[in-house]
């Protein structure tokens, strides 16, 4: 493979990315569901895309962790949510979104303490590790990173409970379910959704809820994981 001229000099402008206006659009922008390339369209376990080209907004996010939530329900899972993120730019506001729909639907979430990004296999360990003396009450992840794709792209995978990606049935369950919602603009009893007005230290609802960031105690305290 040739090596790139670009290689070890700072990127020209025209390669980098608009971080301000990406992050307006994930949050402003309505997919055109009637676009094939705008719907809910898993691959290797999970939905990838971007903000400017109305692919991964925070409808899809909003669409697809309830649709994860429906599936929960149906398959009798009720144990923690594992869920990490990488640095790319639409990590940390997917992430902010599914918090919101993970708590409305009651789902107790496990993360990286301090706001930290998790790398992919941290969380299937911590998947397997939970689940391994366990029958009922199973846990399972999801992984907010588009992998390898480029810096504007977003990317949302689900993680079964076996710590492993979610299986070819799993995952087009997911997507038709999240395309129906879409198609419903996420309203009514459907889509539901916790609106965080406090900072994140502070409980995403009133007590009697529970679920704090605090530093949770071992076995996974050597992942650097926090429960919410």
């Amino acid at each position: 493979m040739a090596l790139s001229p670009l290689a070890g000099k700072p990127a020209p402008k025209d390669l980098l990315v608009d971080l301000a206006r990406l992050e307006q659009e994930y949050y402003t922008r309505w997919p055109d569901i009637e676009d094939p390339t705008q719907r809910v369209s898993f691959g290797t376990s999970g939905h990838r895309g971007s903000a400017l080209h109305g692919s991964f907004t925070e409808a899809h996010i909003l669409a697809i962790t309830q649709a994860i939530c429906d599936y929960r329900c149906s398959q009798g899972t009720d144990g923690p949510l594992y869920m990490g993120k990488d640095t790319h730019a639409l990590s940390g506001p997917a992430q902010r979104t599914a918090f919101e729909v993970l708590a409305a639907n009651g789902v107790e979430t496990i993360i990286q303490r301090d706001d930290g990004v998790t790398p992919t296999p941290v969380i299937s360990r911590a998947i397997f590790v939970y689940n391994r003396e366990r029958k009922t009450h199973l846990a399972d992840g999801i992984v907010v990173t588009p992998s390898h794709n480029p810096p504007e792209d977003g990317g949302f995978k689900y993680n079964s409970t076996n710590g492993g990606p979610a299986d070819t049935d799993m995952t087009q369950w997911v997507e038709h379910r999240a395309n129906a919602l879409l198609r419903e603009g996420n309203a009514g009893k459907s889509t539901r959704r916790v609106f965080r007005t406090r900072s994140t230290s502070t409980p995403l609802w009133p007590r009697p809820r529970r679920w704090y960031i605090t530093p949770w105690p071992a076995p996974s305290a050597e992942l650097g994981i926090n429960r919410i």
